[in-house]
């Protein structure tokens, strides 16, 4: 199932959902339509465990980046550096299927609209976490205020994935993260 789900998850990224077809999701998963219908009720229950699933996975590699033993600072630049890499090449283009569901779908879909306001908050909190952690092991000023600092950097890194997908990824990533951390001196 996570197999076939990975595949969806390629197809929604790179064609949105309104774009996307059960044949098309048939044809990326190798699965008939009859077979697609036996396992999800319809194209947006396969949406939303493709969805569910990608948060998941995006979850576990930030973890991992969060949890290095490093300063808080440190981590936070991984992290910073870790959605500008996103926002650019192949990835980039693929775009990030919780912001195109938040795009796409959450006016007219609360449950959507749901799971990426709960994503968001986590990145968000995972952001005001890094900070509070440099501010603890002194890599980061204790005048920076956390929660509106992890706010205003869950914009940026939610923003480069929109212009990554729209082709306009920044042109040197070093300096993207370097701006950024900015925010924190």
């Amino acid at each position: 199932m996570d197999e076939a789900l990975d595949k969806a998850i390629r197809v929604f990224r790179e064609q949105g959902y309104n774009a996307t077809s059960i044949t098309d999701l048939g044809t990326a998963m190798g699965l008939a339509a009859g077979s697609l219908y036996k396992a999800f009720k319809d194209k947006r229950a396969i949406y939303l465990a493709a969805l569910e699933r990608y948060q998941m996975l995006r979850a576990e590699q930030i973890r991992r980046l969060a949890e290095t033993p490093r300063s808080g600072r440190a981590r936070l630049c991984d992290l910073l550096s870790f959605y500008v890499d996103s926002a650019r090449g192949i990835e980039g283009k693929r775009g990030c299927l919780a912001i195109g569901g938040a795009v796409e779908l959450s006016i007219l879909d609360p449950e959507v609209a749901a799971l990426v306001r709960r994503n968001l908050a986590r990145i968000e909190s995972q952001l005001a976490d890094l900070i509070r952690q440099g501010q603890a092991d002194g890599s980061i000023s204790r005048s920076v205020d956390s929660a509106e600092t992890a706010r205003v950097m869950l914009c940026l890194l939610q923003g480069l994935r929109v212009v990554g997908r729209a082709g306009r990824p920044p042109d040197d990533p070093a300096a993207t993260v370097a701006i950024a951390m900015k925010l924190i001196a």
